[in-house]
């Protein structure tokens, strides 16, 4: 069977899609090339279908949410709340699998951010 070998891309409406590229430059530090193109650092991504009443996302009018690893979950948190941006309450630890926090961005769509758990 023929495999898909990992995400290609993720394409998200916007009102203003230049002012929303520029946030997630300027307040996630994704560093985007030409049409958009970012080489990401190799490591695990998650996979997972949710119930349909699901609060996870925040608002229940979104239906998919983007995940990004961090490395340093406190240090993006304090980047974030420098730059004004609405990051959600705390970050919460689950055991074996990392810490997790989530910031909306301008067009009031939910992200998650994670550190993964040391493997060692």
């Amino acid at each position: 069977m023929e495999r898909v070998l990992g995400i290609g891309g993720y394409f998200i409406r916007a009102g203003d899609p230049a002012a929303l590229t520029a946030w997630y430059r300027d307040c996630l530090g994704l560093d985007l090339g030409e049409h958009g193109l970012w080489r990401q650092e190799p490591g695990p991504t998650v996979f997972a279908a949710f119930e349909p009443d699901t609060e996870y996302f925040g608002s229940r009018t979104q239906r998919t949410m983007l995940n990004f690893r961090v490395r340093d979950l406190d240090a993006m948190l304090a980047q974030l709340r420098a730059k004004g941006a609405d990051v959600a309450g705390e970050a919460q630890d689950v055991q074996g699998v990392g810490r997790f926090a989530w910031v909306t961005d301008p067009e009031g769509n939910r992200v998650e951010l994670w550190q993964p758990a040391d493997p060692s």
